[in-house]
């Protein structure tokens, strides 16, 4: 892998782990792009670690009051934190199942035929319009069921061109969950997520001795620093954004990215 293919592959991580664009896709996009077999696995392990680190510093306030809350002695600010938590676990335990029961598969299936992301990117297209059609105007609040329902969402992102993203945030709009809420918790259900996805990798490459592919320090380095700020930006960027307008205009790209690559990959 060159310094050139590790820098925009970076960038498409960070990019588009937020953006309701599906990161998954656009890295299979940009192999077949590249003419990439596969992504060494240090190189995926590192630029996944590095968009979770970007979520943590986006994150961090939150982050330390969820922290604080659960050792206060204000009982209220307790249970609160301790609910909180508890529904980003329940939130994780769908996308878990499915990972481990179909993450190989899926894996293989999509890397032999790259032009069904394609297809896939079409899927989040529709999700993401469909959100919006029947967005409820009321504003609810997390419970356990609605919790589930997002967690649900997020196991569909388990297929690649299926964006994390916009299937969690537009099923908690479509249930009502006000949009920066709504922002909020996808970015935070995504950590456990993410850092899942590493450990996994981190596995195959303990399994593997880390591919064929030799290593290249500066380009790794370059391709993790660019996934970093990317990842970084596109969050701060997505949470504004998503309290302003709502996310047909991501559907929009993800047909025509989704057209594009049914035709040309």
């Amino acid at each position: 892998m060159s310094l050139w293919e590790a820098i925009v592959l970076g960038i498409v991580q960070g990019l588009t782990e937020f953006l309701p664009v599906s990161s998954s896709g656009h890295l299979e996009l940009g192999k077949a792009l590249f003419g990439l077999q596969d992504v060494d696995l240090t190189f995926s392990i590192l630029v996944h670690g590095a968009t979770a680190c970007s979520t943590l510093v986006v994150f961090r306030k939150d982050i330390a009051s969820l922290l604080f809350g659960v050792f206060t002695s204000n009982t209220s600010e307790r249970k609160t934190a301790h609910s909180y938590i508890a529904w980003l676990a329940l939130s994780t335990l769908p996308a878990v199942i499915v990972a481990f029961t179909m993450r190989d598969f899926l894996e293989e299936s999509f890397l032999e035929h790259p032009h069904r992301v394609g297809w896939s990117l079409c899927a989040t297209a529709l999700i993401l319009y469909v959100s919006e059609r029947i967005a409820r105007k009321t504003s609810n609040t997390l419970s356990w069921s609605r919790v589930l329902c997002i967690g649900l969402a997020q196991a569909l992102a388990i297929v690649p061109g299926i964006s994390r993203s916009g299937s969690t945030i537009g099923a908690a709009v479509a249930l009502g969950i006000s949009r920066e809420e709504a922002a909020r918790f996808s970015f935070l259900m995504a950590l456990p997520v993410i850092f899942g996805a590493t450990v996994l990798e981190l596995k195959d490459v303990l399994e593997t001795g880390g591919g064929e592919q030799a290593f290249n320090g500066i380009a790794y380095a370059a391709g993790t620093l660019a996934a970093f700020v990317s990842g970084w930006a596109a969050c701060q960027w997505m949470i504004r954004l998503v309290k302003r307008t709502n996310l047909n205009v991501f559907a929009v790209y993800c047909l025509i990215a989704g057209v594009a690559a049914i035709l040309f990959i």
